[in-house]
């Protein structure tokens, strides 16, 4: 689940052993962060996938998500996963189940699809890794792996626009080497978010199981 949701989403390797903060790194990522908390809103389009030793997708998803302060509605595969910043609801359309679980900001940030733009700031070291051209579009590349070697993360890349500090993709490589990609299709920022969006209505769902976990 918590690979599914990562969304909501990335250095030189030999600079890792000496420099944990790189200042033009974190000049960057402050950047990014302060973009997306200064939105009321933003709703984003992405694709979700496995990369093959190609760089090309084996296989991907597309995706849809929005997100209003602490709170969010994923839609992904089959699954619809959203918090009104309490509880947090999980439903799978091929069991037609829904699980409601408390939301913790504080623990479940994995789960948040903003969860990316600020795991920087905790738990990981991290370096400029130049940049890429692509047309006219110019990207700056951080690089991020985990301070601890507990869990099965071994590193983060993110693209960012040069031009307008957006998360263009962030790719996560695990210790066996797989590496899953997300890509922002389309991004909307200050996009309608309307409340109800962001809580469970069971006429929404019909027929579904309510399991409340809470």
């Amino acid at each position: 689940m918590k690979k599914l949701i990562l969304i909501i989403g990335g250095l030189v390797i030999t600079s890792l052993a000496i420099a944990q903060k790189d200042p033009k790194a974190t000049a960057i990522l402050d950047e990014v962060s302060r973009k997306y908390q200064s939105l009321k809103s933003f709703n984003a389009a992405f694709t979700f996938g496995t990369e093959g030793n190609n760089a090309k997708l084996l296989e991907s998803t597309k995706g849809d998500v929005t997100v209003k302060g602490n709170k969010f509605h994923l839609k992904m595969a089959g699954q619809a996963v959203f918090t009104n910043g309490k509880d947090l609801y999980t439903y799978v359309k091929e069991t037609n189940e829904v699980n409601i679980t408390e939301y913790d900001p504080s623990t479940d940030e994995a789960l948040s699809p903003t969860g990316i733009l600020n795991l920087y700031k905790k738990g990981y070291k991290y370096v400029y890794a130049g940049e890429t051209k692509e047309g006219a579009q110019v990207y700056d590349n951080i690089e991020l792996t985990p301070e601890s070697k507990s869990g099965n993360i071994a590193k983060i890349q993110m693209k960012v626009d040069r031009k307008d500090k957006a998360l263009k993709s962030w790719k996560i490589w695990d210790k066996s080497g797989k590496r899953t990609v997300f890509r922002v299709d389309k991004f909307v920022p200050n996009a309608p978010a309307d409340e109800k969006l962001f809580t469970f209505d069971k006429k929404l769902y019909p027929g579904a199981e309510v399991v409340d976990l809470r």
